[in-house]
Order: structure tokens, then C-alpha cells, then sequence
């Protein structure tokens, strides 16, 4: 239609960001799996929520988040934590995306540095990027980041004279590898930065999604308060499309959050979803949909795990997550992510190389594979050829 809007009908616009290819099972994207989105239950939460707040839900809603969000989620954190934070010291915002990019506004000018454990997850460098700072990595060991290195990088950005702002990272089944910081080098890394005056970013997404035993507590709940943030989501537990997550940060951050002029205009973020998701918490259906997602996830991991245990030789390093969505695969040397991701995809299967994660390009025989979107025997079928694809490349080695 000349000059006006296409018709929606006809469009090619999608309407998600990822939609699986019938014939290709697709380990590259750590989405959830559709069929474990409560849908029913988020259409009648968001209906009891109109009937029980009426124009108020549509309204311009409190820039630190809905109160009854915000108290739910101070106890739950509670419970799933250490300690549990105050309402005042949360913000609700899009996910952990948005709650990352507002920290980083907040606590970051161009030109700044900011120290990111390598590897990472790729899109928080993208983040860092985008308000101009100038990233650098520190090396990550399977416990979590190397506080040698750390400490090395802050004496030699000290002697040229810069501070860094920030330093982010992911203790917590971490993405892409799916490892876990123990508690002693938890406790080392928040005394090194508090003495350092260096603000953590932790990206702490998925503690809930734990598999075996629960997770060390978070560093945000071992810090003296100022010297951690730490951002959540609702993405991995409810639906990422509710565009749901938090932060919790020392009062005077969360007020500077609320005075900002984002908030300011707008008011809180994502007001009726994070009202419909409140519903849905004070009515026990979110901690039972966790135990479930758990259970789903455990044996998603464990279909995943087994195919590639029974497939691969002992070569390839491969270690069960105790949580998240990620398996990390380590080939042996000499061999090739890159050049096994393009065998197969010929098997009908694709994964993220590990120099997708990396800022120095160091991790080509490395691969993650997500297990989040799939149900078992889709999973199973994944790492028989990925296997299969690992012996093909070996007979052209």
C-alpha cells in the first residue's frame, strides 16, 4: 500500500527473535523452551491484575517498580540468598539487559574502563561497547574469574594513571561455560574490589535454575552495601517476552535510578507485566513453576550430557552444569569449533563457537551448547550428531 502502512498480514517482519528451523536443532540461542511458558497462567494473572488494580495498572507506575512486586521479590530473594535485600534497595526494569545498561549509565562515563572476565557473555561486551567503554578482559579459570590477573590488571591500569568503573561478571552457572565461583574466592573477589573501590556488576539471572544443590550465596549478599550490583531477570523463569528483571544496589543508586530522567518521564518500567508477574508470585504459582522448571531442566541437561559422555572420547572436556542452560565443550588440541559447527549443521544441528564469548579469540576449541530449548529426546538426538560429527572431522584430521 503506497505510502501508508504494510498489512500485517502480509508483512515479513517476524514477531520473535528466534524461531527453530524445522529441520535443524539450534543449541546456539539459551532461550527457554516454549513449552514451558506458563501461558494459561500469565493470561489469568494478567486479568486478575485488571480486576484488582483497574486504571492503575495502565497507569504511569512508580519509577522504582510496583510495591508489590518489589516486597514479594525482597523475600524471595531472601530465600534463594543469603540475605534478603530491602524494597527500597530494588529497581524493576526490562530484564537484566536493561538493569545492566542502566548501571552501566549510571556508574560509567565514555571513554571509561570497564573489566569483564573472559570468556563472557558476548552481549553485556556489546553492552559495555555501546556507551563507548573501553573493555578488558580478565582471565577465567573453571572456578570462576582469576583474582591473580584481576589483580595485575588494576596495578597496571593504576600505574597509567585509570580506574576502572566496574567489573562485570556471572559467579553463578555461568554463561557460556556453566561454571559456579566457590564461596572462598567469592569472599577474596568482593575484599579485593572493596579495597580496590571497585563496583562488581554481577549478572545473577540464573540462581534460581539450579539442578543439584543451590548455589553459593551471590556476592551482592556479601558485600558491604555500595560495592555490588547485582541484576536479575524473570526471562528464564516466567517468559523472557515479559521483559521483567531487577537490580539491587545500595539506596543511593536506586534513588539515582528513580531520579533519572528515563524513570523520570516514563515512570517504572514494564508496570503491567511486572504487576501481572506479582500476581502470579503472591499466589505460590512462581515457586511451584520453578520446582517444575528445575526438574524440566535437569533432565533436559542430563539427555543432553549423556548423548555427548556416550558419543565423545575422554579427549573432550565435558562437565556437567550444576545449573543454567549451558553444557561448554573443550576439544582436544588442534582441533576446531568452527570447522565442527559446519560439519554439523550438514547433521542438522548448530551451537556457538567458543571465540563468541572471548575478547582475545582464545577459545577456538571451545563450543556451548544450550539445552534450554528443547525437550530430551531432541537433545539426545543433538549430541549423537554432534558426535558424529566430531568422528567425521577426525577421519579428515
Amino acid at each position: 500500500m503506497a505510502g501508508g502502512v504494510s498489512d500485517p498480514a502480509t508483512s515479513s517482519l517476524p514477531l520473535v527473535q528466534f524461531s527453530a528451523l524445522p529441520d535443524v536443532i539450534d543449541l546456539g540461542w539459551g532461550h527457554p523452551d516454549p513449552d514451558l511458558l506458563p501461558v494459561d497462567e500469565l493470561r489469568r494473572a494478567a486479568g486478575e491484575a485488571a480486576r484488582r488494580w483497574g486504571p492503575d495498572l495502565f497507569a504511569y507506575g512508580y519509577a522504582q517498580g510496583p510495591a508489590p512486586l518489589l516486597t514479594w521479590l525482597a523475600g524471595r530473594l531472601g530465600e534463594v540468598d543469603e540475605r534478603a535485600p530491602d524494597p527500597s534497595a530494588i529497581v524493576i526494569t526490562a530484564g537484566a539487559s536493561n538493569a545492566l545498561d542502566m548501571t552501566i549509565t549510571q556508574s560509567t562515563q565514555p571513554g571509561d574502563v570497564a573489566l569483564v572476565e573472559s570468556p563472557t557473555y558476548h552481549i553485556a561486551v556489546k553492552l559495555l561497547r555501546d556507551h563507548a567503554l573501553e573493555v578488558v578482559p580478565i582471565r577465567r579459570d573453571a572456578d570462576g574469574a582469576d583474582l591473580d590477573d584481576l589483580t595485575a590488571a588494576l596495578d597496571r591500569l593504576q600505574r597509567a594513571g585509570r580506574q576502572p568503573r566496574l567489573f562485570y561478571t556471572i559467579p553463578t552457572f555461568h554463561n557460556p561455560t556453566g561454571g559456579v565461583m566457590p564461596l572462598d574466592r567469592r569472599i577474596e573477589l568482593v575484599r579485593l574490589a572493596e579495597s580496590r573501590e571497585l563496583l562488581i556488576v554481577e549478572d545473577d539471572a540464573y540462581r534460581e535454575l539450579f539442578y543439584d544443590e543451590p548455589p553459593p550465596p551471590s556476592l551482592w549478599s556479601l558485600a558491604t552495601p555500595g560495592s555490588v550490583v547485582r541484576v536479575g531477570s524473570f526471562s528464564k523463569t516466567l517468559a523472557p517476552g515479559l521483559r521483567v528483571g531487577f537490580l539491587t544496589a545500595e539506596p543511593r543508586m536506586t534513588t539515582r535510578l528513580s531520579q533519572s530522567g528515563l524513570l523520570d518521564s516514563g515512570g517504572g518500567i514494564a508496570h503491567v507485566p511486572a504487576l501481572t508477574v506479582a500476581v502470579l508470585a503472591e499466589s505460590g504459582f512462581y515457586a511451584r513453576h520453578v520446582e517444575r522448571l528445575r526438574s524440566a531442566y535437569a533432565a533436559r541437561r542430563d539427555a543432553l550430557v549423556g548423548a555427548l559422555a556416550s558419543g565423545l572420547p575422554e579427549t573432550v572436556g565435558l562437565k556437567r552444569p550444576d545449573g543454567g542452560f549451558f553444557v561448554w565443550l573443550t576439544l582436544p588440541a588442534g582441533r576446531s569449533a568452527s570447522a565442527l559447527l559446519e560439519l554439523a549443521q550438514g547433521r542438522g544441528v548448530s551451537f556457538m563457537p567458543g571465540n563468541a564469548f572471548s575478547l582475545t579469540d582464545g577459545l577456538e576449541a571451545n563450543l556451548r551448547l544450550s539445552f534450554s530449548r528443547y525437550g530430551p529426546d531432541q537433545l539426545e538426538e543433538a549430541g549423537h550428531r554432534i558426535s558424529a560429527a566430531f568422528h567425521q572431522a577426525g577421519a579428515h584430521h
